[in-house]
């Protein structure tokens, strides 16, 4: 069977710095991936990559055969990719309404609405004529979340959606991905908790430098041999 997303020989560079080198994945219908990896390991600009906000990027990367790099990042949205990136990238003096509507604008028609986003997220319904610079952490990263679940992706990238909240808002957040899969949406989730990632992963990818350095099912996987290729010293 014929992957939804395909990459292979990606590489991102920055100027002179090269921050993936060579890395080959795929991603199938419904499935959740996982990439783990330390600060700096390359796996935000991985995603970058793939909705074209990175670098410099070569090799290839296709959904469902498209050729991603034919394609602006508009587009790529359109096509059923929707990244919920990190640090949440809403507009501050937008409401919740507005900034959600983006994402419904931008993306491909599908039975993902408000109703079904204030669903899973009630206090968005609530307070949905408040400015997203008067919202929590955990709101806002709520907002984010909801915002790309309109655009009724085809293949959801999560980055980093963990960062600096509270256990209980992450609970509710990784509460959802298992419901988004059984809607047959794929998710790459990109994690520095493995814990966390790996808990709701039918598959995982870690990084290290840039590179793939382990790769498999969390059930086949020890902890201790994660951790060697998570920082290294892996032989």
């Amino acid at each position: 069977m014929t992957p939804l997303l395909s990459v292979e020989k990606l590489n991102v560079f920055y100027d002179a710095f090269q921050a993936v080198h060579d890395v080959d994945l795929t991603v199938g219908e419904g499935e959740i991936v996982s990439i783990i990896g330390a600060n700096g390991a390359g796996k935000s600009s991985f995603l970058k990559a793939l909705v074209r906000q990175a670098g410099r990027v070569t090799g290839s990367a296709r959904l469902d055969g498209c050729d991603l790099a034919a394609l602006s990042t508009r587009e790529i949205v359109a096509k059923g990719i929707a990244l919920v990136p990190e640090g949440r990238k809403l507009f501050p003096t937008l409401t919740i309404f507005e900034n959600l509507r983006i994402g419904q604008e931008l993306g491909r028609k599908g039975d993902i609405g408000f109703e079904q986003v204030y669903e899973w997220f009630p206090v968005l319904r609530e307070r949905r004529d408040s400015r997203a610079r008067e919202l929590s952490g955990g709101q806002q990263q709520m907002v984010a979340l909801g915002r790309a679940l309109l655009a009724n992706p085809r293949l959801l990238l999560c980055d980093e959606i963990s960062l600096g909240l509270a256990p209980r808002v992450v609970n509710e957040l990784y509460a959802i991905i298992p419901q988004v899969r059984e809607r047959g949406v794929a998710v790459v989730v990109v994690e520095q908790d493995i814990s966390r990632s790996l808990a709701v992963a039918d598959r995982f990818v870690c990084f290290l430098e840039g590179e793939v350095s382990l790769s498999g099912r969390p059930a086949d996987a020890d902890r201790d041999t994660i951790m060697q290729h998570y920082f290294g010293g892996a032989h």
